[in-house]
């Protein structure tokens, strides 16, 4: 797919993806989700770490309200459905990690869709706004499920209805991102990481993604099962050999995710 909105680049075995729609603070249109959705579900196949970002001075602005066709009224519920449900998928079903990086506002859908990557670093000046009451709307693109758990049901609550800007420090302290870095180390700080996770054991984090992103609907025992399965694979792969032969040598591993 040839990209318009979107920029894809590679750095080792980092695959970076920026939404690239700045005279609109990267608004999330229809060609902008197709073309994301794809090159999400490609990098998964194609890189062993994929970074989310943003151009210009926002992460994303959130739903295009200029999306609807012909200027006629926009089928909120049919878009969610057929668009947006995938993105989201490829974000959360990747199997490699996935980290947003979020360069600046991140409102509305574009909030939403930075908290389904695994692992979100935000610059300082970035903030995070679930501006949805502000139109009229109810939150959608899955905020209302990661935000309860990820800073609880009354900061959640209170977030959608005063639809208040919550600061990027102020989220890394509620727990809802990793971690929030000062400006001008934002870039290289992210990249560093992206390139830890490339250089890491991707079986395992794999592994790591589905016991955790699946862990709500299991009880105890239910999890207690699925992480004896899942270490039980990993036991038997490659990097855990690599990583083994690696502390016993006293070198640095060389993980090939296999």
């Amino acid at each position: 797919m040839r990209h318009s909105t979107i920029a894809v680049a590679d750095e080792a075995d980092v695959r970076i993806i920026t939404l690239n729609r700045p005279e609109v603070m990267n608004a999330l249109n229809r060609p902008l989700r197709l073309e994301l959705t794809d090159a999400l579900i490609r990098a998964g196949r194609e890189a062993r770490c994929v970074v989310l970002t943003g151009t210009g001075r926002a992460f994303c602005s959130g739903q295009d309200l200029a999306d609807a066709p012909d200027g006629g009224a926009l089928d909120f519920e049919a878009v969610l459905r057929d668009e947006y449900e995938p993105l989201l998928a490829a974000i959360t079903d990747c199997p490699v990690p996935t980290i947003a990086a979020v360069n600046g506002a991140a409102a509305g859908a574009g909030a939403n869709l930075a908290l389904a990557a695994d692992v979100v670093i935000a610059a300082d000046s970035a903030s995070f706004i679930q501006a949805f009451t502000r139109i009229g709307l109810m939150p959608d693109a899955g905020g209302t499920f990661w935000l309860p758990r990820q800073i609880g049901m009354a900061r959640a609550m209170g977030a959608m209805l005063f639809a208040d800007r919550i600061t990027a420090r102020q989220a890394a302290d509620w727990g809802m991102i990793w971690e929030a870095v000062a400006d001008d180390a934002f870039d290289a700080h992210w990249r560093a990481r992206a390139a830890h996770l490339a250089a890491g054991p991707t079986l395992a984090y794999r592994a790591v993604k589905t016991a955790l992103r699946s862990g709500w609907g299991r009880d105890l025992p239910g999890q207690l099962a699925h992480e004896a399965a899942g270490q039980g694979a990993c036991g038997q792969s490659g990097d855990f050999r690599e990583g083994v032969a690696a502390f016993l040598e006293k070198r640095a591993p060389a993980f090939r995710g296999d």
